[in-house]
């Protein structure tokens, strides 16, 4: 085993809580491998392995990251959440097939999804906007993961008002996703435009109210005044 790997795993391993592990196991609807360290300890023990690790060649970061997809481990997938923003500098607009692979790969939950999207793919479409188009495709794909992962990519740039046209063409993809965790993320991505965008986003969600799950629905106007979410809720 590599020593940096085994090194991270021995400091997970010292710092579980068993309250933490319980209660995650609880919080997801998914089966998942959690050690049970808290969110904090995770951050901690990332920020200090990074120090050693963002020395070395790309090629030998990317194996690292992928080493700790491998594990199943919720914990292990949040280092690499961790440590690819750090990194953003050192990446490519090619860099997206590896990330597109670990996704469709690795990711199992929500919260890997959006702690690796949000931020890495966030930052990664700033910096090359010519991958967006790649992102976007990721909506049509049979993996779950990969559905979300094309909406909450969005949510930072969103949350700024960039990208409206390519989040109505996305959503218009999920729409009548019957997962529910695929709704709210596209959800998620509708309120995050609404906050420069408001007119627009009531619109599109009223041009929808009718095939529009209410899932998605309630989390596309949560940030809307009170007379608008009325009139959205309505389905005649």
């Amino acid at each position: 085993m590599n020593p940096t790997i085994q090194q991270i795993r021995q400091d997970l391993d010292a710092n579980v809580d068993q309250h933490t592990k319980e209660s995650a196991k609880r919080y997801f609807k998914e089966a998942i491998k959690v050690y049970g360290v808290k969110t904090a300890d995770v951050g901690r023990i990332a920020k200090e392995h990074w120090t050693r690790v963002k020395i070395l060649p790309k090629q030998e970061i990317f194996e690292l990251c992928e080493e700790l997809y491998k594990s199943g481990y919720m914990e292990e997938a949040f280092i690499v959440s961790d440590w690819m923003p750090r990194y953003i500098n050192n990446l490519q607009a090619s860099d997206i097939a590896t990330f597109r692979r670990w996704i469709d790969t690795y990711i199992s939950n929500w919260a890997e999804c959006d702690g690796f999207c949000n931020h890495t793919i966030g930052d990664l479409i700033d910096k090359f906007p010519e991958i967006v188009p790649e992102v976007k495709s990721w909506a049509k794909s049979q993996n779950r993961w990969m559905k979300r992962a094309s909406a909450v990519s969005f949510i930072l740039p969103a949350r700024r008002g960039e990208y409206l046209a390519e989040a109505f063409e996305i959503c218009d993809v999920l729409l009548m996703d019957g997962g529910d965790l695929v709704q709210k993320g596209y959800g998620w991505l509708l309120k995050e435009e609404s906050r420069q965008h408001t007119k627009e986003v009531y619109d599109y969600v009223v041009a929808h109210r009718k095939t529009m799950p209410r899932t998605a629905l309630r989390y596309a106007i949560e940030l809307m005044p009170k007379e608008l979410k009325d009139e959205a809720m309505k389905r005649d």
